[in-house]
């Protein structure tokens, strides 16, 4: 879950690239109306199902069931829901995921999780991407730390660049690590 352009495709793209000859991720695109995402996740051999919200700005544990049932998630070792990209609505749906995760872009401001409280407080990672522009943003890293635990201790923060890789090996063994979980 993110805003729009915080690189949650991106970053979902290089995860799959990364972890598929390790497990089968499959996807659930949601958007309002298009298949631009879904299109590009095809490329990387995951399977993936568009799914179109007709004008409502989330996802919910229905649409989910559909999009399961649609993707033969049997199959699958993770399936990953890319909700809409909006910071209010799909916090307030159950989509009936076992993990939340939230991309947070340093472009956005570090101060986001004080203006979207519930998106952070449902959240169990808080990926703060784009960190290789730093130096061009007022963004402070260690305040949005701070911000995002303020709205929820537990929260586990890492900071990456989808585009260029940097910390990416964190949350791909944070991931790993969740799916074994699950499998166990």
């Amino acid at each position: 879950m993110s805003s729009p352009g915080s690189g949650k495709t991106t970053m979902l793209t290089r995860t799959i690239e990364a972890l598929s000859p390790e497990m089968k991720i499959a996807v659930m695109e949601a958007d309002i109306d298009s298949d631009v995402d879904a299109a590009t996740i095809s490329t990387t051999g995951a399977k993936v199902i568009q799914l179109h919200t007709g004008g409502m700005c989330h996802l919910d544990a229905s649409m989910c069931r559909q999009g399961l049932e649609g993707l033969g998630a049997d199959e699958a070792d993770l399936i990953v829901l890319e909700n809409v990209g909006n910071l209010v609505c799909p916090a307030e749906f159950d989509t009936g995921a076992a993990v939340n995760v939230t991309i947070l872009s340093v472009p956005e401001g570090d101060d986001k999780p004080l203006k979207y409280p519930l998106m952070y407080q449902v959240c169990d990672v808080v990926l703060v991407n784009k960190v290789d522009v730093l130096p061009y943003f007022d963004f402070d890293l260690a305040k949005c730390v701070e911000n995002v635990h303020m709205r929820n201790p537990k929260a586990r923060v890492i900071p990456i660049c989808a585009k260029t890789g940097e910390g990416m090996d964190e949350w791909y063994q944070w991931l790993r690590e969740k799916v074994a979980s699950y499998k166990a």
